[in-house]
């Protein structure tokens, strides 16, 4: 038995996750290959190996002639019968060949050969490992800064975090430890290589499967997201048992579910939201914390026009329309917010609705009117785009009230 080489092939294949089978076949090939460099040709050695002892012995079968006019597959009668007297013309013998005679060159070539061979089983089990987690979340370990990109290691391979996937104000520590998405794994001849992102939506998706029980089981269902990397993601779920609260069941007691994903996203705010099939239902609820007046939504153009309080417009089109865009994206409806003003003048609500309503958000304005806009016909859609038709009187105060050219709202204003 040669205990030797069974060895080390057991120790290859417990350590880097090799098949012993394919290592059998690489030496037998590494073997056949040494011949044909030994000898210049190989077209009539044969190999037979023990898989289980891992002995072997090679034989170059040679046919029995009168006259020898290839040495390398021909064997005088004479010289085959002093091997044994059975053997006559025509016959076939079987001359052992000893591997230490090969030599240097031929040995050397077939060590390379061997190593090709581990290096290259190596790099497909670890694409494979890592193939199989492809849009899936992995926590690496951060090594080192590379230029504006980060190296991450994954364990038994190398990720690199580009600048375009990581989340803007996000700074890594060396050896700080990171929750990551594998967008893609691409199989190189210098080995895997897998491009990892901390902004993609996700990844949010993927932590609350982690996180919360009913989303892994499948009781609770995420039916979309809509994410600004860093500052706010908005998830919409559903329940398949309707003894089952979907957006309590991710929120968690007292908010632990949810807090601990918000704090591996390092602060970013995350809405869970009630979904529905209804559209009209799904865009109101995407618009929360603005409370909604109506919402006229048609399937077809993917359009929806929604009227909203007169202190609740700011609040329903956020920061910079940050509300505004994730809930567009969220629904994929183009969603155009009038305030009730606004509706009243453009024949979308009665003449007389502020007198009937009247009293009704006196005690709501007080608590939600955070920005101090007085008006305006908002728009935004999946693009992210934002529109806003003005007087020249309300432009002062969007000034006055911060929303000046700094803001990164686009601001177009509509001739008469």
């Amino acid at each position: 038995m040669n205990t030797e080489l069974l060895e080390a092939l057991n120790i290859l294949e417990k350590e880097k996750e090799i098949s012993k089978e394919t290592l059998l076949d690489a030496i037998e090939n590494s073997l056949l290959n040494a011949c044909k460099n030994h000898f210049g040709k190989a077209d009539n050695i044969r190999l037979i190996m023990d898989r289980t002892t891992c002995d072997y012995r090679l034989f170059a079968e040679k046919t029995v002639v009168e006259e020898v006019e290839d040495k390398l597959e021909e064997i005088s009668l004479e010289d085959a019968r002093a091997i044994d007297l059975k053997y006559e013309l025509g016959d076939i013998v079987q001359i052992p060949i000893e591997s230490k005679s090969f030599g240097r060159i031929a040995t050397q070539n077939a060590k390379n050969l061997i190593l090709q061979k581990i290096r290259e089983e190596e790099r497909k089990v670890v694409y494979d490992q890592y193939f199989e987690k492809e849009k899936d979340i992995v926590t690496g370990i951060v090594q080192r800064y590379i230029g504006r990109n980060v190296s991450i290691n994954l364990g038994k391979a190398d990720a690199m975090l580009t600048e375009n996937e990581q989340v803007k104000g996000e700074v890594f520590k060396p050896t700080e430890r990171v929750k990551l998405y594998i967008v893609e794994v691409k199989n190189t001849t210098k080995g895997p290589k897998i491009l990892v992102s901390r902004t993609h939506p996700e990844l949010v998706k993927r932590l609350f499967e982690a996180e919360v029980t009913e989303v892994k089981d499948g009781v609770v269902e995420i039916k979309s997201i809509a994410r600004e990397a860093g500052s706010r993601t908005k998830i919409a779920v559903w329940s398949n048992d309707p003894d089952v609260d979907p957006v309590g069941a991710c929120v968690g007691m007292n908010g632990s579910r949810v807090n601990a994903i918000v704090n591996e996203l390092r602060g970013e705010k995350i809405d869970i939201i009630n979904w529905s099939d209804n559209p009209a239902i799904l865009i109101e609820n995407a618009l929360s914390p603005a409370k909604v007046i109506s919402v006229m939504a048609d399937p077809d153009d993917k359009t929806a026009g929604v009227i909203v309080p007169d202190y609740q417009l700011s609040l329903a089109i956020g920061k910079e329309g940050q509300n505004a865009r994730l809930a567009a994206r969220l629904t994929g409806y183009k969603i155009d917010i009038k305030s009730e003003t606004q509706a009243i003048e453009s024949g979308d609500l009665p003449e007389n609705y502020l007198e009937l309503s009247e009293g009704v958000y006196e005690e709501e304005y007080e608590e939600s009117y955070e920005e101090g806009y007085e008006g305006g016909d908002y728009q935004a859609d999946d693009t992210g785009e934002l529109q806003e038709e003005y007087s020249e009187e309300q432009e002062e105060q969007y000034e006055a009230d911060g929303y000046g050219e700094e803001d990164e709202i686009i601001f177009q204003e509509v001739e008469d």
